[in-house]
């Protein structure tokens, strides 16, 4: 909980702050990598970086969380918490890294505030910045302590023993152990991180789905991303990554689970983002489940539907389950009320409901509000959004 005096400091600078963090973030990460070039070589986003987004995200992170200390004092923002330590642990981060952030982070803070932080704004903010901080790092010790492994050593060497190519974007991997020992545990709708060494030299890390559940073996799923700037780890996985090879992965991680129990479960996907819904339908049918189960997936087409025989083929195993799809440009014979978009309006969606979302955020937003239309509670609406999250702490 923040201090009293440094609620009220909080709280009359919050607007001057939160008016400024859109400069102070990307100042900030200036400032991290020229003093620590590595880790823009071997750890953030190359991509996100040159796009903005992870800037974005910081700053939305560090404004929700600001706010949410001074207008819910009593309680503390643990679903974007848990979302944030997720991904810290995915990627390595260890404890010994937040003092370095915070160090760079006030001073871009200092450089575009100038005079109005004064030592007492400073100190309160810096209350902020451990509240969080500490919160993490506790919050991924027990991560790291379930995955079995010392903080900051999450990556594993693994040999790739399949490829798939799923549509002209997609391709399929399959990878075990190189030292033959047991695949770490997951749960259906988690994530790997694999770091692969690039031509200039970087190590650079990308998180990727796990979509499926084979017996011996990890599978995610890697779209090749074109775009400005083009995806350079997806290119890389899928013209130079073979069978045989190796490629370093971490243990799963990802706050966005399927949970247990006979509950009604909807899963709402778009484009890639079926990869964790055919994980999740994947574990349902392995596992007999008889639950209620709607699939719902919009896509552009279907030779860009990746998942598509499996989506029909796991439906079908289940005794209760449906799956309706759209397309916006349909290649065939197609129904009109299942072109364009996802419209859930005109489906059944039982009380009780859980549902879980991946894919672009005006995706997840659209869906979002549709089931909350239907009827459906805030709490039981999970999401995942590949790279940044920008929807963090907002909501929706």
């Amino acid at each position: 909980m923040l201090s009293t005096r440094s609620t009220e400091i909080v709280r009359a600078t919050l607007p001057a702050v939160g008016g400024a963090i859109g400069e102070i973030a990307p100042l900030f990460y200036e400032k991290l990598f020229a003093a620590h070039p590595g880790l823009l070589r071997d750890l953030f986003n190359r991509g996100n970086q040159a796009s903005g987004t992870q800037q974005q995200a910081l700053a939305g992170a560090i404004a929700a969380f600001a706010t949410a200390l001074v207008e819910h004092p009593e309680t503390r923002p643990d679903a974007m918490l848990s979302r944030i330590a997720h991904k810290h642990v995915s990627l390595g981060i260890s404890p010994d890294q937040y003092p370095v952030v915070r160090r760079h982070l006030f001073e871009a803070i200092a450089e575009v505030l100038g005079d109005a932080v004064t030592e007492e704004v400073a100190a309160a903010w810096d209350e902020v910045y451990w509240l969080m901080a500490n919160a993490l790092i506790a919050l991924e010790a027990r991560l790291y302590e379930q995955a079995g492994t010392a903080a900051g050593d999450v990556f594993r060497p693994y040999r790739v023993t399949g490829r798939l190519a799923e549509t002209a974007e997609v391709t399929t991997y399959l990878v075990q152990p190189l030292d033959g020992g047991p695949l770490p545990a997951s749960r259906p709708g988690q994530y790997v991180s694999v770091q692969v060494q690039l031509a200039d030299g970087a190590r650079q890390i990308r998180q990727y789905s796990l979509s499926g559940r084979p017996d011996d073996a990890l599978q995610f799923s890697v779209k090749r991303v074109t775009g400005e700037p083009d995806g350079e780890v997806s290119h890389h996985l899928h013209d130079r990554l073979a069978v045989g090879d190796t490629l370093m992965v971490s243990a799963p991680a990802g706050d966005v689970a399927l949970a247990d129990g006979d509950a009604p479960v909807l899963l709402a996907s778009a484009g890639i983002g079926c990869t964790p819904m055919t994980g999740m339908l994947s574990h349902l049918a392995a596992t007999g489940s008889r639950r209620r189960v709607i699939s719902v997936h919009a896509d552009r087409s279907e030779a860009s539907h990746a998942f598509r025989a499996d989506l029909l083929q796991l439906t079908e195993k289940l005794p209760d389950a449906v799956a309706h799809v759209w397309y916006e440009e349909p290649e065939g014979a197609w129904p009109a009320d299942r072109t364009g978009y996802a419209d859930l309006s005109r489906i059944d969606i039982p009380a009780g409901t859980t549902a879980y979302l991946c894919g672009p955020l005006p995706f997840l937003r659209s869906v979002r509000a549709q089931l909350l239309d239907a009827g459906v509670a805030a709490s039981g609406i999970h999401y995942e959004v590949f790279g940044p999250d920008l929807w963090l702490g907002q909501d929706g």
